[in-house]
């Protein structure tokens, strides 16, 4: 164990302390007790001979379980949350000999820890409950006896979800069922804890079929939303114990940047700091001055690398201690884990690198120091991290090293926002339909669903049922209920952790090295990806997508891998929207298509290498926030910049970088769980918007909080942006690190000044002191050209534009909506689309007023020659015609003489390839692309093909 001095060595360390930007000092802290009365004697027996005192919060607790009052406990970790629900349930086992217990932990290694704790405990208090794990690790000679004789289980929410079909087996333990343990409560949100809310639901209604209505138990780390988080999980009302009275020792908590005194010139700079090499430097610098340490990164990956790294050049310095590092995260095999879990308890090892596995409480003993390379997303996250030093009462150390990404050196230039911040609210959605689907195929294989149950214990309206009814899913018997025909258990093709089923084998040899997702094998381990695994390095040598199996070969390299992808967004129905002021923020479902289709090779930062993907595109639907931008802000911003290349692209996407960038701070979410998409023009919409979405099929409820606190992060991106010193655009504002794009095209001028508009359209006509009133409408269904109409002449275009886009979707050759869509682009002064618009509309009725009003307004020019083309001649003088109109900037006319020209040839790759630019300038990316695969498979060389290939790639 380290002493005090060398704790506080760090933060005076001359190679360390220039980049050190905030030191809090969180001071040590006395306990506070409290005794409770009529205990059984049993427990007063054990308490006294432990020479243990109840620190006041577990006092509360005890005494709320006594009342059979739901609780929730939510204080940090090592204050004794365990021991103050166990003892006032061992009374209850003492005292009714049949009564059982449901203890359910997020993790194999909690169940196993608390075992021991349980076993203990049934020794000291000599009473007979046989506590056991039941998991996928117990042997199947054991799992009957735990059936029949066990009184209190321990699982996780994986097993539960295979094994409740099979209530009949646990009859007696579900018929005395008292308690139910959630433990680590906190960790279920996201799908994750959407799926487990639904599973405790399932669970309750198997207790209640057995007449037991057990009493719920969480226990959690502090959250703003404790009571809201009990009553998703479970449905039930809880009563709140949240004051924290046990002791602490003193911990200084640094928020370390390596960027403090850099400042970015160039966006791409290669002599920038490294933060995977600084944590590892920081690593070795604790290992080396005796300081047992727990670094915990952001990714699988950077654990691997940081471990493979410090032991290698530990090895150089210090050998002897090279053997004492390791690195832990999920995937690896249970045994290994515990190994690891084991070695930091002993001493065994100095230096562990981890994921936010060893987040949880899992007992590794006390450590002196946590490094935290990278905000790891939630500040619940970062606290129970931060909260593995300091047991015993010692001084520690917590130290987070900032990325160069806008939220990290947000809370680096913003120390008061981070430590005073209430921590945030774990988001639970119970309306992704693809959830409800598959939990009540299992409910109804548990047990036949009755009318009526699917409200009560779920929420969900019986139009669910009636649909599964109406695909043959369920089965309505003679007495009404609903059961699952089927000889399968649907719980095994519902993973609990993600909403798509899938997954994939990654094989060595034979040999099983992990499992992951779909979308992970396309991000971490596509055919030449390099993965790591145990800090050994693989190549992936193919991927077979239809079975389910990633081949790869052990082989050292010097380099990693990184995956880029081109994103495609679709409005399939506008739930609502919100106004703040003047600006309209719109909800809604949406398609999204993500094309992986090359990736990079690179050497610490800098790119060796890139390489063609052939994957299927990924497509889901779910749920997103949209908003759309002005044509006058694009001509404002070519006027600012003249001499700047897609000033109002690069601004659209810088928005919306820097506004992803900062969700986390208003939204409880990792910057991983939501994507986004902006375009300067968008077929759904007719105008430049931003698309930001809730990575997740069906949606996770990440983006619907996302619109009530827009304001909120307006403001606070507003303030990154002006606050940092790169002139361009760097990492710490509007660069993102998952930029399918390449981070191309950005421009930082232009994305303040977007960001400045959306700002002035909240507070327009409003006083600095008034609330901005939100209105909040349900946008009804309607497919009537009328209402459209109606919408235009209020001036509500984007609405009525969603309106006529529903009308065409159905009849393209409607021409009121198409005249209409053609006014409407033209009142915004998107000229070129009206007038596409317009011919189309003139297309289907010559004699159309409005039509031909407009082609008048929209171009001087007299009508096309229509002859006939009948040599090649003719296709040079119209290729050069075109030519000249596009140069002109004439994108309608131009395209009509290459669609004549086409008819003709439609292989003369040089006008395929400048109707690929027309269609890239107008905003039609995927038709771009579209066309540019017709020209390149004809002529790859060709000066227009050359020109397209640019721009789409």
């Amino acid at each position: 164990m380290s002493d005090v001095n060398n704790i506080d060595m760090f933060k005076n360390d001359v190679r360390y302390r220039e980049n050190i930007a905030h030191v809090e000092t969180i001071p040590a802290k006395k306990a506070s007790f409290k005794k409770v009365d009529n205990l059984n004697e049993k427990i007063v027996q054990y308490l006294d001979s432990k020479d243990v005192k109840l620190y006041k919060h577990q006092a509360e607790t005890y005494e709320a379980i006594q009342r059979g009052e739901h609780v929730i406990i939510t204080t940090p970790t090592a204050s004794g949350k365990t021991l103050a629900f166990n003892l006032p349930i061992m009374e209850t086992m003492i005292e009714d000999k049949d009564a059982t217990a449901l203890y359910i932990y997020p993790a194999k290694a909690l169940s196993n820890d608390q075992l021991h704790v349980l076993e203990n405990l049934e020794w000291e208090l000599d009473i007979n409950i046989k506590p056991r794990t039941y998991d996928g690790d117990t042997p199947r000679t054991e799992k009957r006896g735990i059936r029949e004789k066990s009184r209190i289980v321990l699982t996780n929410p994986y097993q539960l979800h295979l094994i409740l079909s099979w209530h009949h087996q646990w009859s007696r333990f579900y018929r005395n069922l008292r308690y139910i343990v959630i433990d680590e409560s906190h960790y279920y949100k996201g799908v994750f804890g959407s799926n487990v809310a639904f599973l405790i639901k399932r669970l309750k209604r198997i207790a209640n079929f057995y007449g037991s209505y057990p009493q719920f138990i969480l226990s959690s780390a502090t959250l703003a939303n404790p009571l809201e988080l009990a009553n998703r999980l479970t449905g039930e009302e809880f009563v709140l114990v949240d004051d924290d009275t046990s002791p602490s020792g003193e911990k200084d908590f640094i928020l370390y940047n390596p960027f403090k005194n850099y400042v970015r010139n160039k966006p791409y700079t290669q002599n920038s700091p490294s933060v995977h090499m600084e944590t590892e430097n920081i690593f070795l610098y604790m290992m080396l001055k005796e300081i047992q340490t727990l670094c915990f990164t952001v990714s699988r990956k950077t654990t691997e690398l940081i471990a493979m790294w410090a032991k290698k050049d530990m090895t150089q310095i210090k050998g002897k201690l090279a053997h004492r590092i390791a690195a832990y995260r999920a995937g690896y095999q249970p045994q290994e884990r515990r190994e690891i879990e084991d070695g930091l308890k002993s001493g065994k090892y100095l230096g562990v690198t981890c994921t936010n596995a060893l987040e949880l409480g899992i007992d590794i003993g006390s450590l002196d120091a946590v490094i935290i390379s990278g905000y790891p997303g939630t500040m619940i996250s970062t606290w129970q991290q931060a909260g593995r030093a300091g047991r015993s009462n010692q001084k520690s150390l917590a130290v987070l090293i900032a990325f160069e990404n806008q939220l990290d050196q947000y809370f680096m230039n913003n120390p008061k926002f981070f430590f005073d911040k209430p921590h945030e609210n774990a988001i639970i959605d119970l309306t992704n339909p693809i959830l409800q689907e598959a939990h009540l195929l299992c409910a109804a294989k548990e047990l036949p669903l009755k009318r009526g149950e699917v409200e009560k214990y779920f929420g969900i309206s019986q139009n669910v049922i009636d649909e599964l009814v109406s695909r043959k899913d369920l089965f309505e018997n003679h007495n009404g209920d609903f059961m699952y025909p089927f000889d399968d258990n649907p719980a095994m093709d519902h993973s609990l952790d993600q909403i798509s089923s899938e997954e994939f084998k990654v094989m060595n040899n034979g040999h099983l090295l992990e499992t992951m997702e779909r979308s992970q094998v396309y991000r971490e381990a596509h055919e030449g990806a390099i993965l790591i695994n145990k800090g050994d390095t693989y190549v992936v040598n193919s991927v077979n997508l239809s079975r389910g199996y990633v081949n790869v070969s052990k082989q050292v390299v010097d380099y990693h891998t990184m995956v880029l992808n081109k994103t495609e967004t679709n409005i399939r129905k506008k739930l609502s929207k919100t106004k703040f002021g003047d600006l309209t923020i719109h909800f809604g479902e949406l398609t999204v298509s993500e094309d992986y289709f090359k990736y990079k090779k690179m050497h610490f930062s800098k790119p060796i290498g890139t390489y063609p993907l052939d994957l299927p595109p990924l497509k889901f639907n779910t749920k997103g926030l949209w908003f759309t931008i002005p044509n006058n802000v694009k001509d404002t911003l070519e006027s600012m910049f003249p001499n700047d290349e897609e000033v109002f692209a690069g601004g659209l996407h810088g928005a919306e970088h820097a506004l992803i960038g900062l969700f986390p701070l208003h939204t409880m979410c990792d910057r991983f769980d939501i994507g986004g998409l902006s375009t300067n023009y968008h077929e759904d919409t007719q105008e430049a918007t931003i698309f930001i979405y809730d990575g997740y099929e069906g949606g996770i409820g990440i983006c619907e909080k996302a619109v009530d606190v827009f304001v909120d992060l307006l403001d606070s991106t507003i303030d990154l942006l002006n606050n940092c010193q790169c002139k361009k655009g760097c990492p710490s504002c509007i660069y993102s690190p998952k930029c399918g794009n390449d981070n191309k095209p950005l421009h930082k001028g232009a994305t303040i000044y977007i960001l400045e508009y959306m700002k002035k359209l909240i507070s327009k006509d409003a006083d600095v002191e008034e609330e901005i009133v939100v209105e909040k409408a349900i946008v009804e269904e309607a497919d009537d050209f009328t209402q459209a109409l109606e919408l235009y002449e209020k001036g509500e275009y984007s609405t009525s534009k969603d309106l006529l886009n529903k009308i065409l979707s159905v009849d393209k050759k409607n021409v009121e909506a198409l005249t209409l869509m053609a006014k409407i682009l033209y009142d915004q002064d998107q000229k070129d689309i009206a007038l596409l618009f317009t011919k189309k509309a003139l297309a289907v009725d010559k004699s159309n007023e409005m039509a031909n009003e407009l082609e008048v307004l929209l171009t001087n020019k007299p009508k096309e020659d229509s002859s006939q083309i009948s040599s090649l001649d003719d296709v040079e003088t119209l290729y050069e015609e075109a030519y000249d109109l596009y140069e002109q900037g004439d994108l309608s006319t131009a395209s009509e003489i290459l669609e004549k020209l086409l008819d003709f040839d439609d292989r003369n790759s040089e006008a395929l390839a400048l109707m690929g630019l027309i269609y890239y300038h107008s905003g039609f990316f995927p038709k771009a692309v579209e066309y540019y695969r017709k020209a390149i498979k004809i002529n790859k060389n060709g000066e227009m093909v050359r020109e397209l290939k640019m721009r789409v790639s």
